[in-house]
């Protein structure tokens, strides 16, 4: 392949985006020393629209909230590939769009967190006068212990999450808990937790967590730069909460039909990932969601075989499905456990 103009790669400006197409960069250029590779920031609609609720969203909210400009940055040619959290890249692209790649997955799990209750007791030990950081009503934020389990969390706590999937899914197992809307990036998500008392704990992604650097401790603690002090963190199994379609995955979206640089996807692609999150976004589409619908699916290779597990609470209520197919038909998986949940429905 021979050097021409900069391979355009095109990400959203947030930390996380940031963090993730940053490593694809890093993977072109050592797979392709030859070529220049450049990343061209855009800003999405998702970005733009920080007050909009996710957790209910109304008619006029668009689809591909955090990949549309991408897109039309493809189209236009302003940009060769477009990197996404792929649990965030509808199910259906738009006409001349592909899905080039997919990296290799890392964790899957979502994350309980909350605050440290020996930390706070530590602040509120020491005279209000010596704390650098004190606001009115900070005596009022509730702490626990750590490795808390969902079955486990104390009466009436409140959680704040913006998505449908981990609210459905958190309320099927605790129903006394009270869950309220959150957005913003993960470090403001966290200064939140940490400073508000309004709510005890909120949900996040663990990928998203450890792409920012932030690590998970054996004491329970959560720790990085940006982590407010006194933050314990819990990963949550797939048995607990399903994760989202395509959760832990990052996509590369193309143009269809670009050869020259589907040769460079070929070399970022992993394998197994891809097939899975195929069969879960086959899922999704059959379902008729989005990601931002109710729903759950968790694919796994074991051999030569797919096995996927999925949670749908469109209906209202719980319809969980599993089946196993060949790792070559992961469409056909997909679209089975769809129409076992959909047969199913009331």
């Amino acid at each position: 392949m021979p050097a021409e103009r900069p391979i355009l790669i095109a990400t959203r400006g947030s930390a996380l985006a940031l963090a993730q197409a940053t490593a694809v960069l890093a993977q072109c250029r050592a797979a392709f020393p030859r070529l220049r590779f450049e990343q061209k920031i855009i800003k999405t609609t998702g970005d733009k629209l920080q007050t909009a609720s996710l957790a209910n969203p109304d008619a006029s909210l668009p689809k591909g909230l955090f990949t549309k400009e991408l897109e039309v940055a493809l189209l236009k040619h302003q940009a060769d590939l477009a990197v996404h959290s792929l649990k965030d890249l509808p199910t259906e692209l738009p006409a001349g769009l592909a899905l080039g790649a997919v990296g290799r997955r890392a964790d899957v799990r979502d994350v309980l967190i909350y605050r440290d209750a020996e930390f706070l007791n530590s602040q509120l030990s020491t005279p209000t006068s010596q704390l650098t950081e004190w606001t009115p009503g900070q005596s009022e934020r509730r702490g626990f212990a750590p490795h808390l389990k969902l079955k486990t969390l104390p009466a009436g706590i409140t959680v704040a999450t913006s998505s449908t999937r981990r609210k459905a899914q958190l309320l099927a197992v605790r129903p006394d808990v009270k869950v309220v809307e959150l957005r913003g990036n993960v470090p403001t998500r966290l200064e939140k937790l940490a400073e508000r008392a309004e709510f005890d704990a909120i949900l996040l992604a663990a990928a998203g967590l450890e792409r920012l650097d932030f690590s998970f401790h054996a004491d329970g603690s959560l720790r990085g730069d940006a982590v407010p002090d006194g933050l314990l963190a819990v990963r949550l199994e797939p048995e607990e909460m399903l994760p989202a379609v395509g959760q832990g995955a990052v996509g590369i979206e193309i143009r269809a039909g670009d050869e020259r640089i589907m040769t460079i996807c070929e070399r970022l692609n992993h394998f197994n990932t891809h097939q899975c999150v195929l069969a879960e976004r086959a899922f999704l589409r059959a379902m008729g969601g989005g990601c931002q619908s109710p729903v759950g699916a968790y694919a796994e290779v074991a051999g030569d075989k797919l096995r996927m597990r999925a949670v749908s609470f469109i209906s209202g209520t719980a319809r969980r499905a599993e089946g196993k197919r060949s790792i070559k038909e992961p469409a056909q998986l997909g679209e089975e456990l769809a129409a076992q949940l959909n047969q199913s429905a009331p």
